[in-house]
């Protein structure tokens, strides 16, 4: 290995659920975005740290991109996602190899290549997928012309992850680490407490409250014994939306916060004293502060 240092930006892209936050944590060798089987659950951009030898690689895990936004927080996440990808220093594009090369797949491809940029590509889920119809998918997608090198991997298992990681590190350009070597992520700590709590609310209640809720972080402070005092509130659009949350006699928002408690209290290392409040705010996917909470341009 060699001694120069390297650093530089790589973009994670993808349609929804592709599995780029998955992918995130693995790559880092920890969890620093937060991940669930629904659709567009990363709305900001997350920004996660590894090392690899003496090369920094700093990985954007996008929102996914899809072809059919019509909501203005829609279009502010592929917009997002679209920024990191100029401003990166390399390109992941991230295709679930059991759905293959859907719409929103083939919209990322021809949106690279009228952006005349190049991409590594990544078959994930290698797993679910026979051996003959992964070889047919990477070359038919090779042929597309623009994918600088091709990888297979099981991003939830760890199959392939760290050679990818490790191809990466060697065409990141020389230059000095913008991260101390053990910093994981860039994120403030009261947004990833936010993306814990809405984690779990999208995990418990699933179809019923699919994108009307948001987390944010109202209060954090440091109480005796170093314990932290975090209050939440979780905005939703409607009456009957904060029914659900709440559930019958506060059981699931109870369920909601003693989850987010568990996984706060071991990814910030002390007591965490977690309250939860349920607001309905039925403009808030209009409301320009919740956009720069998740650090999105509202007038995209």
């Amino acid at each position: 290995m060699s001694e120069i240092e390297r650093c530089g930006f790589v973009a994670l892209l993808g349609a929804p659920n592709a599995g780029k936050s998955t992918l995130t944590n693995a790559l880092v060798g920890s969890k620093v975005s937060i991940v669930t089987p629904k659709v567009q659950t990363t709305r900001a951009r997350i920004t996660a740290i590894a090392m690899h030898g003496q090369a920094q690689v700093v990985f954007v895990d996008t929102p996914g991109i899809f072809n059919k936004t019509k909501q203005r927080l829609e279009k502010a996440m592929v917009a997002a996602a679209w920024s990191g990808a100029a401003d990166a220093d390399l390109r992941v594009l991230l295709v679930d190899a059991e759905r293959g090369l859907d719409g929103n797949t083939r919209g990322i491809i021809d949106g690279l290549k009228k952006a005349k940029m190049r991409a590594v590509l990544v078959l994930n889920k290698i797993d679910l997928v026979r051996r003959e119809v992964l070889l047919a998918m990477a070359d038919n997608l090779d042929k597309e012309g623009i994918f600088s090198d091709i990888f297979m991997l099981s991003a939830l298992n760890g199959d392939g992850v760290q050679d990818l990681l490790a191809a990466l590190a060697d065409q990141l350009p020389e230059g000095p680490w913008h991260y101390p070597e053990d910093q994981l992520a860039d994120i403030p700590q009261r947004l990833l407490a936010a993306e814990i709590t809405r984690e779990k609310l999208f995990l418990q209640l699933h179809q019923e409250l699919p994108y009307a809720a948001t987390v944010e972080t109202e209060s954090w402070k440091t109480v005796r014994g170093g314990a932290l005092r975090i209050e939440q509130v979780i905005y939703v659009r409607r009456g009957t939306q904060k029914a659900i949350v709440l559930g019958k006699g506060g059981q699931q928002i109870k369920q909601i916060g003693a989850e987010a408690r568990a996984e706060m209290t071991e990814i910030f290392g002390c007591t965490v004293h977690l309250f939860l409040f349920v607001k309905v705010r039925d403009n808030w996917q209009d409301d320009p502060e919740r956009y720069r909470e998740m650090g999105l341009d509202f007038h995209r």
